[in-house]
């Protein structure tokens, strides 16, 4: 089976590499800093020097791109990739976009006589190393299942949500959790210093409360070293934000607190921690008070 994989940041780097591991997928690669494809090459990727060459004999097809304008130019540009795809093949856009703009992609694939699923994940830097991803998929069951021995090589749990563009509105809900837990630990954390705890205490106790999500266990261990290296950027948090409030408009539903949380990662992006992990908005509010 032929598959190829475009977009290897953070995230498509890792679960390409996860591919790779697998006896019997021969793996075509692209991006378009080309550097990002010479450790797979070594691992025994082929690398291709554009999109519409890495998917002419693929199977298989997963995008990880950063948002639904980098996916409307990588696909459906220009020298896009989707008219390079044989008739039948399947791509599987694993990329964070709003659900409308998915079931586009869908539309658009499936009139070029493309099958097509939405893919996103749940899960950072690590799970993405580990092959512990979620993936949140909308789309055909026949889709799904043909595709689901692909999708375990990168994660471990599959959850399939409903027709196309599900996949992505689960991913909405979420991330609208993601965001609005790691906001409100920050804010009570801080406070909790100024009411005399020490960081060291709260970031070792708050974490194990049963009011506590639990990814925040891991984000406490960033904030008590200082250390905010990505494993989420917070430029694509506040991008996933934007696309949330763009479906919570075409939806016609309120979303006060997420609007809120919005603005808050939008100052922090500004004030140049777009690159730093979303946990530096601990950093930001830090500086604030």
């Amino acid at each position: 089976m032929n598959a190829s994989f475009i977009g290897l940041g953070i995230m498509g780097s890792r679960m390409a590499n996860n591919l790779l591991k697998e006896n019997g997928i021969s793996l075509t690669v692209f991006n378009r800093s080309p550097e990002a494809m010479a450790t797979l090459e070594k691992a025994g990727a082929k690398a291709a020097d554009s999109a519409r060459a890495a998917v002419t004999d693929a199977d298989v097809v997963f995008t990880m791109l950063s948002a639904p304008e980098v996916v409307e130019k990588v696909a459906f540009g220009t020298d896009g990739f989707v008219d390079a795809m044989a008739k039948g093949a399947l791509w599987v856009n694993c990329s964070t976009v709003n659900p409308s703009y998915t079931r586009e992609c869908d539309e658009r694939a499936r009139a070029r006589g493309l099958r097509f699923l939405d893919a996103p994940v749940a899960g950072t830097k690590m799970p993405a190393e580990t092959g512990e991803l979620t993936f949140l998929l909308g789309g055909e069951p026949d889709d799904v299942e043909q595709v689901r021995p692909w999708l375990e090589y990168m994660g471990q749990k599959i959850l399939h949500v409903g027709p196309a563009g599900q996949g992505s509105a689960f991913k909405m809900l979420v991330n609208a959790l993601l965001a609005q837990s790691m906001l409100v630990y920050s804010e009570t954390a801080l406070l909790g210093e100024k009411l005399g705890f020490s960081r060291d205490f709260l970031m070792d106790t708050l974490p194990n409360l049963p009011v506590t999500a639990p990814f925040l266990k891991g984000k406490a261990g960033l904030i008590k070293e200082g250390d905010y290296e990505a494993q989420f950027p917070l430029e694509l948090m506040l991008k996933d934000l934007h696309l949330l409030d763009i479906t919570a408009y075409e939806e016609k539903q309120p979303l006060f607190l997420a609007g809120l949380a919005k603005s808050v990662y939008g100052q922090a992006n500004s004030a140049g921690h777009g690159r730093d992990d979303f946990a530096a908005v601990f950093n930001y509010l830090e500086k604030l008070g």
